[in-house]
């Protein structure tokens, strides 16, 4: 029998009874062997998870699989002759609960595992005439050889309460009704299986042209606004730091300034500039240039263009501070090399200033692909998604899937919808920049450029 690598399916089978009765009264193998408060600490697990499950989680979960029966009333009492509220089942409620029950179901098993293995282990050593360590020594490691879990174990356990069980929950509201006509308690929403997913691809002509439309726009926006960023800011900042320019604190401090103004401040104050009768609008026709306003927000295709330029210029400045940095880290010695070879200025940024910004900052440009596709401040701050259309569904024509997702779960209410769009947001980002990044020189080659 081995100690070491020994599967729950073989301590159950090799144990003595004090193992095998750890599986159902944990602790019972470290009662045994000495380790008393190891033991009660396990079996006193059990007790309040046990309490826990049956007395607050059982109700809900019971009712998962229709996420409720009735709903809450009013019946006419006729001494008082008033309406008075009878209580009725809640579908938020029975799900979200739910959900925390299925999760506690897995921290069961995981303590129930390790109680197994505390027991199988304490059964070896009794075989061996090994001293049974105390409790004192067990919590000592956690500061020594295990002190890997002590550090890990608070930002796993934040990592589960404020990111998976929420993940998990918005997926499940995507296979529910769950919208402004089914709000609970008044009113329940049930499952629809995939109801939301084939409304948005194939059941729905107004929802699938919407959400085919949106993504086409929001992939062009997100490739245009990092890479005129990118490739903007890194000339600006070769520009800058070009031995012949003079004063260059004074040129990069003047670029700072325009993203020391909080973002949202600017945009906003952009977005009203450019209304019909903002500023831009009346300077322009009182200097004769134009008789009517422009419709920079209101026409599809100049709000598109819009929003591409006025993100230009709160993210050309961040651009240009990162290349900056990374070009005062190039050696001066390759470019002494290249002069020395016959290499022109052309030639040295094409051979050594590119590359090299390109393989640093590769991983820093996957990151800001991604907080483009999700980039709700800019075209929500400037043009609320607008303008809006007909053909769309409650979307305006510079909605991305980010803003549209908002605006289906503040303003419309509809909560399932919503969460099938956040799906696929995740499974697009997810997918791209998992692929990309694992494609890039900086992790393919991490062992050159340093």
């Amino acid at each position: 029998m081995r100690q070491k690598g020994e599967r729950t399916a073989g301590i159950l089978r090799h144990g003595n009874g004090w193992t095998r009765l750890s599986a159902l009264v944990m602790g019972a193998g470290c009662l045994r062997y000495g380790q008393i408060v190891k033991g009660l600490l396990y079996l006193g697990f059990e007790a309040l998870y046990f309490a826990f499950f049956f007395g607050f989680s059982w109700p809900y979960l019971s009712r998962f699989p229709t996420l409720g029966t009735s709903a809450q009333s009013r019946v006419w009492d006729e001494a008082a002759q008033i309406y008075r509220r009878v209580p009725g089942d809640n579908s938020m409620l029975i799900l979200l609960f739910s959900v925390v029950a299925l999760a506690s179901l897995a921290l069961l098993a995981a303590v129930w595992r390790l109680n197994l293995k505390s027991a199988w282990r304490l059964e070896q050593k009794a075989a061996r005439h090994e001293p049974i360590p105390r409790f004192r020594e067990e919590v000592g490691t956690l500061m020594d050889e295990r002190f890997h879990v002590t550090l890990l174990s608070m930002p796993m356990l934040t990592l589960v309460l404020f990111t998976a069980l929420p993940i998990a929950f918005m997926i499940l509201i995507a296979f529910t009704n769950f919208d402004s006509t089914h709000q609970p308690p008044g009113q329940l929403f049930t499952w629809t299986g995939l109801t939301n997913v084939t409304d948005v691809f194939l059941g729905n002509e107004v929802k699938t042209r919407t959400f085919f439309g949106i993504l086409g726009w929001t992939l062009v926006w997100a490739v245009l606004a990092t890479f005129t960023n990118y490739i903007l800011g890194m000339l600006l900042a070769v520009i800058i730091n070009h031995r012949v320019v003079r004063l260059k604190k004074l040129w990069r401090t003047c670029f700072v300034i325009a993203i020391a103004v909080p973002q949202f401040v600017s945009l906003l104050l952009i977005s009203r500039s450019l209304e019909p009768q903002g500023a831009v609008n009346v300077a322009l026709m009182a200097l004769g240039w134009i008789d009517d306003p422009l419709p920079f927000l209101t026409d599809p295709t100049l709000a598109r263009v819009v929003v591409v330029v006025v993100n230009m210029w709160i993210g050309i400045p961040y651009t240009m501070l990162t290349f900056s940095g990374v070009l005062l880290n190039i050696p001066s010695d390759l470019y002494e090399s290249a002069q020395m070879d016959g290499a022109g200025p052309v030639r040295q940024f094409l051979s050594i200033t590119l590359p090299y910004m390109v393989f640093i900052t590769a991983p820093a440009t996957i990151t800001t692909f991604v907080t483009n596709i999700n980039n709700f401040n800019v075209i929500y701050l400037l043009t609320a998604g607008g303008p809006f259309s007909l053909d769309y569904y409650q979307a305006g024509k510079t909605d991305l899937l980010v803003t549209w997702l908002y605006k289906l779960t503040v303003d419309q209410h509809d909560y399932a919808l919503a969460s099938t769009i956040g799906i696929f947001i995740f499974m697009i980002v997810s997918s791209c920049s998992l692929a990309v990044y694992n494609h890039t020189g900086a992790i393919r080659r991490e062992d050159q450029f340093q």
